[in-house]
């Protein structure tokens, strides 16, 4: 009897990987693993019908390796319908390093991790993530031309954080026109969620639209910093959720609006920065739809990160660029619309564009 428990949760153990719902016909698993440096990472390419598979790296500490796992899936799932989406000839993928960025990483590790990644022949393209620096992906450059989102200097992009932040933007001005017939933001309340590298931008452009912003973090040095660079207010109280607001702005970790949240909404809009908003995609944007909360699809308006770095692909400048981008604001209310003539939820609207362009190359091929 003990035996048969023991091989029942062995087997457990092995079902996540293909059985896990993030799971959704991924192409390839990576596990990554160095004794020396201490390397434990997992690439995570779901599909590369259109083109190699690009995401970024993101270096975390989750509480197992499961998280991790999991975590990198509904990435890299989300990478593959960001750039069908936004018409860049690239797949999905995204890898994860399981440890804390600020303790553990360490040059041996990432020259380590980008040795995994040249190991995949270009099939993956890495770049900056949560816990990243452009100065890593410097560092990584000299073991693989496999990465993007490299410093100007040494002829790259550079950071992708502040064209994400405009396309976020982009996005939340349209859902604002969808919502309330207008674009202008001025005097809008406005929480953001999360005051990374993103988060922070996204507040700059709010600022200077004349909105209201609220602002949470886990980080205080952060929040007050933010504070006094733009005038914003920092969220003293202890359910953001269930506050009055225009417009909730989840710009951290994915999964935000869940069982748990939904009900307690107040937000008319919802456009972020953050991945995966949605902990369920199909339930939780039926019930955004019934509560007639306007949802900017993730994927869609946090686009501009990867129109940045494609264009060290494809070699062209800013200026398209910044035009690429700022067409998330036309696509955005395209999509809009279109849920609502077709009666879906806006998350299915910008899913199926995204999977038809796929189905369509497949075809071809």
């Amino acid at each position: 009897m003990v035996t048969e428990v023991i091989k029942a949760k062995e087997l457990q153990k092995l079902d996540p990987v293909f059985g896990q719902l993030s799971f959704d016909n991924h192409e390839q698993i990576v596990f990554c693993n160095d004794k020396d440096t201490g390397l434990k990472a997992i690439i995570g390419i779901h599909n590369t019908v259109l083109g190699p598979s690009l995401g970024g790296t993101r270096m975390w500490q989750y509480n197992s390796e499961w998280d991790a796992l999991n975590d990198v899936l509904r990435l890299s799932r989300g990478m593959t319908f960001k750039s069908a989406i936004t018409g860049v000839n690239l797949g999905g993928g995204k890898a994860v390093i399981i440890g804390d960025a600020k303790t553990q990483k360490t040059p041996e590790l990432m020259l380590r991790f980008g040795e995994f990644v040249h190991s995949l022949g270009g099939k993956y393209i890495t770049a900056e993530d949560v816990g990243m620096t452009t100065s890593d992906m410097d560092l990584v450059r000299t073991v693989t031309p496999y990465v993007t989102g490299i410093s100007e200097e040494k002829g790259g992009a550079g950071n992708p954080s502040p064209i994400t932040a405009y396309g976020v933007f982009m996005g939340m001005k349209a859902a604002a026109k969808y919502k309330f017939g207008t674009d202008d933001l001025e005097n809008k309340v406005v929480y953001v969620q999360g005051i990374g590298n993103v988060g922070e931008a996204l507040v700059e452009h709010l600022s200077d639209e004349g909105a209201k912003v609220y602002i949470s973090d886990i980080n205080q040095e952060r929040l007050e910093e933010v504070r006094d660079k733009y005038h914003a207010t920092i969220y003293t109280g202890n359910n953001l959720y269930s506050e009055d607001m225009d417009i909730y702005a989840p710009c951290a970790l994915g999964a935000t609006v869940n069982d748990h949240t939904i009900g307690q909404l107040k937000a008319k809009v919802i456009a972020g920065a953050a991945n995966n908003q949605l902990a369920d995609e199909q339930k939780h944007g039926r019930l955004l739809r019934e509560q007639g909360i306007v949802y900017a699809p993730d994927f869609l308006i946090n686009a501009g990160g990867i129109i940045n770095v494609y264009a060290e692909l494809e070699n062209y400048g800013k200026q398209e660029i910044m035009r690429k981008t700022e067409n998330i604001f036309n696509t955005t209310l395209e999509i809009l619309t279109n849920a609502e003539t077709n009666d879906v939820t806006t998350h299915k609207a910008a899913l199926d564009i995204a999977q038809s362009r796929i189905n369509s190359r497949r075809k071809e091929n």
